[in-house]
């Protein structure tokens, strides 16, 4: 038992369920960060919440791109073309989650707790994306 904890929480792998498992968790600090700057940004400094919704995304992305080589998923030798594919999979992201963000906030009117609640559904929506992508295009 102690083995297989150790599998999941400590070595390197290249089993997709684990690195989702550890995706998950990458992805809900990451949230967290990405949540936090947006809420932070629209009640202290007034902002819109798609200027919100940017710098949280590029927060948020960063915490998760240093975790993800870390813990996630295995490095590879080209870290330039690594990060840039990290990244234009992020742009992908950001550009679903801001058109979702702007779906359910303008159109559905779906604005509760500040927009909290549609940027939540949009965060769900867009994880699957990420490692997805992450995965099988950066990694």
């Amino acid at each position: 038992m102690k083995d297989v904890i150790a599998g999941i929480l400590l070595r390197r792998t290249d089993k997709t369920a684990v690195q989702l498992l550890r995706y998950l968790f990458v992805g809900g600090f990451s949230t967290v960060v990405d949540m936090s700057a947006f809420y932070a940004i629209q009640r202290l400094f007034g902002a819109h919440y798609l200027v919100a919704q940017t710098v949280g995304f590029m927060l948020g992305i960063t915490a998760n791109y240093l975790l993800s080589i870390a813990w996630v998923f295995r490095t590879t030798d080209d870290r330039g073309k690594e990060m840039a594919l990290f990244l234009l999979v992020g742009i992908g992201g950001l550009l679903l989650s801001s058109l979702l963000l702007f779906l359910l906030v303008e159109v559905a009117h779906f604005s509760a707790f500040r927009n909290m609640a549609a940027k939540a559904v949009t965060v769900m929506i867009v994880l699957g994306w990420n490692f997805g992508m992450r995965k099988r295009f950066v990694f």
